[in-house]
């Protein structure tokens, strides 16, 4: 099971050892999937909900004109679609987007859960409430905020949220994501990414080594995105 996981549901309280033995145990079963491979389809009815362990994952949908939309990046801790578990079918499809190792959770072990452990049903919940609030910044994003801000506040967030399970050094990280799947999260084409990321490199807003990422001033790139990070932190929970 994985320990991003668990350092995320921790954010929103203790972890009894009875929950996270059943987690461990729900999540056992492990995947390997290569980048851009299926981890689910769309318009399958899935009988499991899909924990990233290692990598990192994209919710998308495919349009007839074989174009893409990513509508959400899913890191090492993430469930893809916990909401599975309610659908008849998929409305949207999960794709790796590096090597990715998934654990594959039985709905019969999430429907365990609802109905054995309310604290840790309430954590999971609370885990998906964060992910509707990243969906809502997104489509602020891709509405209101330019390339620019568009850029910047997804570096930001990216921040945030690998440190959240412990993938941070300092202020680097590593981003494994190409040009093109940045631009299709936000609509935009891989030339424009690629001026943006430079724009915030001559502003010393953000060094960039290969799939590296260091942000000397995360005051300065908060501004520049116009940044409140209050959409990604628990009732009660630290502050970012």
């Amino acid at each position: 099971m994985s320990d991003y996981l668990m350092r995320k549901l921790e954010r929103y309280g203790p972890v009894a050892e009875e929950e996270r033995a059943f987690l461990v145990e729900a999540s056992g079963r492990l995947f390997n999937y290569s980048p851009h491979s299926m981890i689910v389809d769309e318009g399958s009815s899935p009988s499991d909900s899909c924990l990233v362990v290692q990598g990192f994952a994209g919710r998308l949908k495919l349009l007839p004109d074989g174009t893409r939309q990513i509508l959400a990046f899913h890191l090492p801790g993430d469930f893809c679609d916990l909401h599975s578990f309610l659908l008849e079918r998929m409305d949207h499809g999960i794709m790796a987007l590096t090597e990715c190792v998934i654990a594959k959770v039985a709905h019969a072990h999430v429907k365990e859960i609802t109905e054995r452990f309310p604290r840790l049903t309430r954590a999971l919940w609370w885990d998906t409430a964060i992910d509707a609030a990243i969906h809502r910044e997104w489509m602020i994003s891709m509405g209101r905020r330019s390339a620019y801000e568009q850029m910047a506040h997804l570096l930001c967030e990216m921040l945030l949220r690998l440190r959240t399970v412990g993938l941070v050094k300092g202020d680097s990280y590593e981003l494994p994501l190409t040009q093109e799947q940045l631009g299709d999260a936000f609509g935009l084409s891989s030339v424009h990414v690629n001026r943006m990321l430079q724009a915030l490199r001559r502003g010393n807003l953000i060094v960039s080594d290969g799939k590296y990422i260091t942000i000397p001033d995360v005051d300065a790139l908060k501004d520049a995105a116009g940044f409140d990070p209050t959409y990604l932190e628990v009732k009660g929970g630290p502050k970012h």
